[in-house]
């Protein structure tokens, strides 16, 4: 047990890191910027700038978290970024450097030369509990921390909390997996996965920093509430430069102004739409069946027909993007022309072919056999055409299928197409096919089991030459191409070698609400576990039955109870019922946010979610309303038990249910 001495000396050694913290930041502000250039003063200055950003202290939070003493009489503070003095020691050491994996892995039965390690409770930036371990001490039973899970299960208010002082050794590994690796973790509710990877992008970044601060490393998420509620995470472990991103806005090219059918949304994720869409790219090219003739000085230049078809067949048939091939065409019927040239004797240069491939002849020539493809038109010809797609989706689809897809009333011209969210992903396989998109070198896809096919593929184009980090949990699917098994989704995303990964222990959600919660799983995802809750804390399950019209009332009368205890309150609805139970909170003088709406997560501690957006979302206390209607607002049964599995697990202390419905059979006994 720590003494008093002891405490002392760490809320000392406390103080003197965060002096030199602002030391280091103040020294880093005062720098001049000093460059030959604009362009390069810009970029110095910038990268000042994140510098400063990274070096900024929150007084209210810990700066360091954990203690190490090795066998070999070595102490390190393991905490959020690296703190040094004066003289360039160490006062703090980033959770990300190698050494800090002792903190983090070392037990009883592998100490990996930990002597002792101290964890740091605190409160509001004041440290005012210390735990240690004797890790060389056979004695010593195994016992589990308070300090530990006191911090887990900490009451919040506001955006998603850092788990940096939490990591548990099964985490910490994946975390830490090579940057060439593609890892795909399935988590149950509550297994921190998200920010697992999280963490992962900000030890990346650490770790190989020179490589992915030049080609960038973006994080992928389900909506824009989820992208809010995840925003604080980055900048707390001093980084920055992460950029963020919805699924919708990744491929959002066109404005999304119409709705379609589940069946025809659908069809347009189908993998083989990437075929029909290849296809009838393709189809564009016109075989030469005359020979091109250029005039050049007192001199016609004459190139047959079948010296030109190779040139076209080897460029269609290279891996290159049919853009690409088009701007490369004419220099390829320059360079016909000009062993011509030297077949008589003369002797042209790289000037001479240029000038022929930039004259009006070789361009119209060109353009014959390559023409232009411009990707709304095309789509636009393919969904109101049905001989153009029955010629670009025979054999690949049926012809229901290309019935399916044609416009009821097209559009005269692409300019006024309604689009639909499902036409994007179109559109973006089709910028793809005429100009690559360029990689980054890391993605993060979160909630990666709602994506189809056509959705991975825009994913896995931003990260062709990089590698991902893939998030999610089968059982949380909730669309109608939610993904089969894992090997498939990374199937879709280009990096088949992808390696799984499971998180089964459960630190967030209480052992009460997952096992009611549990009960959905045997019909919504046979054959997956059910995740297990490891904390001591078994949580509160309230289940409130409403009569049939007083079902606000009761919801208000829950909510006034819930927003009494400290910490967030989660008030998850039906989304028809949104706007009638926001009435009735603010009438009764209840102040809310509405996730979807407006970004309450961060200004409120009451928020009104509806079912569709509470996707890896967490609050201390959450209500649920009508369970059976939530359910039945889907399109089948699976997809309806799945989507209540997710919102029951989104709880991170306690789970109160409003109902007038009768609750689904499965949840009958619970």
């Amino acid at each position: 047990m720590p003494t008093h001495e002891e405490l002392t000396e760490e809320r000392t050694h406390l103080a003197t890191a965060r002096a030199e913290l602002a030391r280091m930041r103040e020294r880093t502000l005062a720098l001049d910027v000093q460059s030959g250039n604009a362009v390069s003063a810009e970029a110095l200055a910038e990268t000042l700038w994140r510098r400063a950003r990274s070096l900024e202290d929150d007084p209210t939070t810990a700066l360091f978290f954990g203690r190490v003493d090795l066998d070999t009489d070595e102490r390190w503070y393991i905490g959020r970024r690296h703190v040094t003095d004066d003289t360039g020691d160490p006062l703090v050491i980033d959770w990300r450097a190698p050494v800090s994996t002792t903190f983090y892995r070392a037990s009883h039965a592998d100490p990996l030369g930990v002597r002792l390690r101290r964890r740091f409770g605190y409160d509001h930036g004041r440290i005012t509990a210390m735990e240690d371990e004797h890790l060389l001490d056979a004695a010593e039973p195994d016992a589990k921390s308070q300090i530990l899970a006191t911090e887990i299960e900490r009451p919040r208010v506001g955006p998603m909390r850092d788990i940096v002082a939490t990591i548990q050794p099964e985490q910490d590994a994946l975390v830490r997996v090579d940057a060439t690796t593609t890892v795909c973790i399935q988590g149950a509710p509550g297994t921190g996965k998200t920010a697992v990877g999280l963490h992962r992008a900000a030890w990346l970044l650490y770790a190989f920093r020179e490589r992915l601060s030049r080609s960038g490393v973006l994080v992928i998420g389900p909506n824009e509430a989820f992208l809010e509620h995840i925003g604080a995470v980055l900048p707390t472990l001093g980084e920055v430069e992460v950029k963020h991103t919805s699924i919708e806005a990744l491929t959002a090219s066109v404005p999304v102004r119409a709705t379609e059918a589940t069946e025809v949304a659908r069809l347009k994720g189908d993998a083989r739409m990437a075929q029909v869409l290849h296809r009838a790219v393709w189809s564009h090219l016109v075989p030469p069946d005359e020979a091109m003739v250029v005039p050049r000085g007192s001199r016609r230049w004459r190139v047959p027909a079948y010296d030109i078809a190779p040139l076209v067949d080897g460029l269609a048939g290279r891996e290159i993007r049919y853009d690409a091939a088009r701007q490369l065409l004419p220099q390829r019927l320059a360079h016909a022309v000009l062993v011509r040239m030297e077949a008589l004797g003369e002797y042209p240069d790289d000037r001479v072919q240029d000038a022929v491939a930039r004259s009006a002849p070789v361009k119209a020539y060109a353009a014959s056999l390559w023409p232009k493809v411009d990707a709304r038109r095309l789509l636009h010809r393919l969904l109101s055409d049905a001989d153009a797609l029955a010629a670009a989706a025979e054999g690949i689809l049926t012809p229901e299928e290309q019935q399916l897809l044609l416009w009821e009333k097209p559009s005269r011209t692409a300019g006024s197409v309604k689009w639909s969210l499902a036409d994007t992903w179109l559109l973006d396989e089709l910028g793809d096919l005429l100009n690559r998109t360029p990689s980054l070198g890391h993605v993060v896809l979160d909630e990666a089991q709602d994506l189809s096919p056509m959705q991975l593929r825009a994913v896995g184009r931003r990260c062709s030459t990089g590698a991902a980090t893939v998030l999610g949990d089968i059982a949380q699917g909730t669309t109608p191409w939610s993904t089969a098994s894992w090997e498939e989704s990374l199937r879709h995303l280009g990096k088949p070698e992808g390696v799984v990964s499971e998180l089964r222990r459960g630190f967030r959600v209480p052992a009460s609400v997952i096992e009611f919660a549990a009960q959905l799983l045997p019909e919504a995802a046979p054959g997956l576990a059910a995740p297990q809750s490891v904390r001591d804390n078994p949580g509160q399950l309230d289940l409130v039955e409403a009569a049939p019209g007083d079902l606000a009332g009761t919801l208000v009368a829950q909510v006034d109870r819930l927003r009494g205890l400290e910490g967030s309150v989660g008030v998850i609805v039906p989304d028809a019922r949104v706007a009638e139970m926001s009435a009735a909170l603010a009438k009764a003088g209840i102040e809310h946010g509405t996730l979807g709406a407006t970004h309450g997560d961060v200004d409120h501690q009451v928020d009104l979610v509806p079912a569709t957006v509470a996707k890896g979302l967490e609050f201390d206390h959450v209500l649920v309303l009508e369970p059976a209607e939530i359910a039945a607002a889907e399109p089948d049964v699976r997809t309806g038990l799945r989507r209540l599995y997710v919102v029951l697990t989104r709880a991170v202390s306690d789970l109160t249910v409003v109902h007038a419905r009768p609750l689904p059979e499965a949840l009958a006994g619970g």
